[in-house]
């Protein structure tokens, strides 16, 4: 029975349509039933009138009551008053605390230059609003750094773009037409649960599910079977598949002919890629991978499914490029339920934020850019580690000389984000945030691991409790949240700190008075673009979800019509040769892998061979994919998902256990250059061997020595994109209590 039953005559009860706000694909629509008398939440639920949601939440949503009213909830503004990172405060008034934080922004911008302030947020929220509605605007009056927002998808969607070009596909209700669906790369019934329903319906007509990925997953072991690959190779995989399909002449000649350029680049660039090659490098057998070329080019519709973890390594742009190419070859487009999605919001692409974030504020000044995974690099005093921080995203981008880098940051405003948790290099981002020197400001629900290294922190409200408007990336729906309940204590929205902040620093433009519903009403109704003519602001008001002026099913390259410069799927991309890259597919390896190519390069004796030879044999790489009850580092902190994680845990193949004294539940020490963590043993077969995986994203303050897995990933950045490259890590691991190793010396020493 619907939870909607339970309360709709309910005379004492009003129910309430809103949207999930957090980073998932699945964007849901949900309904909130609130206490007409007391204004207090006393359920919530998912929406059964929307497509996708279908009336249930995951199950960390299901608990947002938990989280909005957590005892630990922050319900008014704190200033600090013991040591960065003591997380010492005392409570002060609005007033004190916004005046505060624009005199030392106006006297920062006026003696350093307003470059020295810089705005680091993410997806905390995935509101177009609460995100960067008012922020925007604010920081272009300002003229702040500029913060390239890549951590999490941007080598992906370059590798998807320069192929198809745009980030749309398969609609998520489509799966259920497939008849076999690859599960590349993501874990569906962690981070995409209402993909699964549909993939279930698939399967009752008898479709197959494999799911390819170095861990068995909850989903690998729901799927009817799982190819286990060496992390960072599926481009290797991709190519061989490529070569398998147009060796035994399984290519649609006509779709390819008619809808694709660069066949013939294609052909010769995949010649060398045999099966028996990929398998050398992706650890998967020839035969198997010969078996699944041909399986995917015979069954139609054939799905592709993937996700953001294949891509957070070196060569995740090219990887994710070569995967891109494979629904064109067979001509898997033409059918319901074939082709392949990445994610859904292309089909947003169209939306004009112009009129929300105001670029027209900068007044023509262009501050620099600097990619947010080198955040220890941008808090830096050092010239030359604060050049390195800039955006390049493609070889033909170059980053500045250390003179030209600008000044040192002097004001950090984190929103929406908690980078002492998420960032790479933990250890630089903390040093960064321990300058007694940097003015830091954070907005947010709980004192996170970055809060505590705050001058300020400012309570910020949770979905419940103001209105915003998302887009998704599972699915076509503009959705619409209504605050349900007041804001808890004295919290604020997003939206509201940032004109208070605007007032305070004398800013006058008319955006800044404009109240959240004035916004977003404004917002949707200043869309021209067809796509949208589908919703209106009264349709949202009514029903709390509006899908897109798009065709229903929808096929977006049935025949061709590819977002591309030349219309049709590039196997070739002019484009890419112009930007700097291999203008066809190729295989590039994770940095991981570069030490052991470069073994065989070497000749017996050779001292760099025998180094690297310990390093490699005696190394694993580590992958930190989300724990199953957190999202990033958003509910780590609700008791009820603390218990079902238990401990910060490291999951390790039995050989590779065996090898080192290992057995479950014992402390182990895990570490590379960067530093080192403590982590729980939990040994299982679940695991390729060679390979190692930390649940993540544990706050550091509730993991046992007081640092998380981000403190031995590297600040590197992917091929495209300038992303990170979480899943490209080499450590080394023993026994905590333990003798180290004969080899140690041999080994590299965790930094201090």
């Amino acid at each position: 029975m619907s939870k909607l039953t339970l309360y709709e005559n309910n005379p004492g009860i009003e129910i309430i349509t809103g949207a999930c706000p957090h980073d998932c694909p699945d964007t849901c629509s949900w309904q909130v039933a609130v206490d007409k008398s007391t204004r207090h939440a006393v359920d919530i639920w998912g929406n059964d009138a929307h497509r996708i949601t279908q009336g249930k939440l995951c199950g960390k949503v299901d608990r947002y009551l938990e989280r909005t009213y957590h005892t630990d909830r922050l319900t008014t503004p704190l200033r600090r008053v013991g040591p960065k990172g003591s997380g010492q405060f005392e409570p002060v008034t609005w007033d004190e605390a916004i005046a505060d934080i624009a005199d030392k922004l106006t006297r920062i911008s006026a003696e350093h230059g307003p470059e020295a302030v810089l705005p680091y947020s993410y997806a905390g929220t995935m509101g177009v609003l609460q995100g960067e509605g008012v922020a925007s605007p604010f920081f272009n009056t300002l003229g702040a750094s500029r913060l390239a927002r890549t951590i999490c998808s941007e080598a992906g969607f370059e590798g998807y773009r320069y192929t198809i070009g745009a980030s749309e596909g398969v609609a998520t209700e489509d799966f259920a037409h497939a008849r076999l669906i690859l599960l590349w790369g993501t874990n569906t019934l962690t981070s995409n649960l209402h993909l699964w329903p549909f993939i279930q319906d698939a399967r009752k007509q008898g479709a197959h599910v494999i799911v390819i990925d170095p861990a068995q997953t909850r989903t690998a072991r729901a799927a009817d079977e799982w190819i286990p690959i060496r992390p960072g190779t599926d481009g290797a995989l991709a190519l061989a598949m490529m070569h398998v399909i147009i060796a035994e002449e399984l290519t649609d000649a006509d779709y390819v002919a008619r809808y694709t350029v660069g066949f013939d680049a294609l052909k010769e660039a995949v010649a060398e890629w045999t099966p028996e090659r990929a398998a050398a490098v992706t650890g998967v057998p020839a035969e198997r991978i010969g078996q699944l070329a041909q399986a995917y080019a015979t069954t139609a519709p054939a799905a592709l499914r993937i996700n953001y973890g294949l891509q957070r390594h070196y060569g995740g742009g090219m990887a994710v490029r070569a995967i891109t190419c494979l629904p064109a070859l067979i001509g898997a487009w033409k059918h319901r339920g074939g082709g392949i999605q990445l994610s859904t919001s292309g089909s947003f692409r169209h939306f004009d934020y112009s009129g929300l974030h105001r670029p027209d504020l900068l007044a023509g000044r262009m501050p620099r850019a600097l990619n947010m995974n080198r955040l220890g690099d941008a808090l830096s005093l050092d010239p030359a580690h604060i050049a390195q921080s800039y955006y390049a995203p493609r070889p033909v981008d170059r980053k500045p000389d250390p003179a030209e880098a600008g000044p040192p940051m002097k004001a950090l405003i984190v929103y929406n984000c908690n980078p002492a948790a998420v960032a790479p290099d933990q250890s630089a981002v903390l040093a960064g945030l321990r300058r007694e020197d940097l003015f830091t400001v954070v907005l947010e629900h709980f004192q996170t691991d970055t809060a505590d290294y705050a001058d300020y922190v400012l309570p910020a409200t949770t979905q419940l409790e103001h209105w915003d408007l998302h887009r998704a990336y599972g699915h076509q729906f503009v959705s619409l949240n209504r605050p349900a309940i007041p804001p808890v204590g004295q919290s604020l929205p997003n939206s509201e700190i940032f004109r208070r902040l605007a007032a305070a620093m004398g800013y006058t433009d008319p955006c800044f008075a404009e109240d959240d519903e004035t916004m977003l009403r404004n917002f949707v109704e200043a869309q021209r673009h067809p796509v949208f003519e589908t919703v209106t602001w009264q349709r949202l008001l009514t029903d709390g979800f509006v899908r897109l002026n798009l065709p229903d099913p929808y096929l977006p390259f049935a025949q061709g019509n590819f977002p591309t410069p030349s219309g049709k799927c590039e196997f070739f991309s002019r484009r890419m040769a112009d930007d700097g890259y291999e203008p066809v597919p190729v295989y590039v390896a994770p940095k991981v892998e570069e030490g052991r190519m470069m073994n065989n390069e070497w000749g017996n004796g050779d001292e760099r061979a025998a180094t690297h030879s310990s390093i490699i044999n005696h190394s694993l790489i580590c992958i930190s994919p989300p724990a199953h009850s957190f999202l990033n580092t958003t509910f780590a902190n609700v008791d009820r998902f603390l218990r079902r994680e238990d401990v910060p845990a490291l999951q390790i193949h039995p050989a590779d256990a065996a090898a080192r004294g290992i057995v479950s539940g014992v402390e182990l020490r895990v570490w590379n250059e960067l530093g080192e963590v403590r982590l729980t043993a939990e040994v299982t077969n679940s695991i390729i061997q060679g390979t190692v995986l930390a649940p993540g994203i544990w706050w550091s303050k509730f993991s046992p020595d007081g640092r998380n897995i981000n403190q031995i990933t590297p600040q590197d950045e992917t091929d495209m994109g300038a992303s990170a490259c979480f899943y490209d890590t080499r450590v080394f691991v023993a026994v905590a209590e333990g003798a180290r190793s004969t080899l140690a010396a041999e080994l590299p020493v965790a930094a201090d």
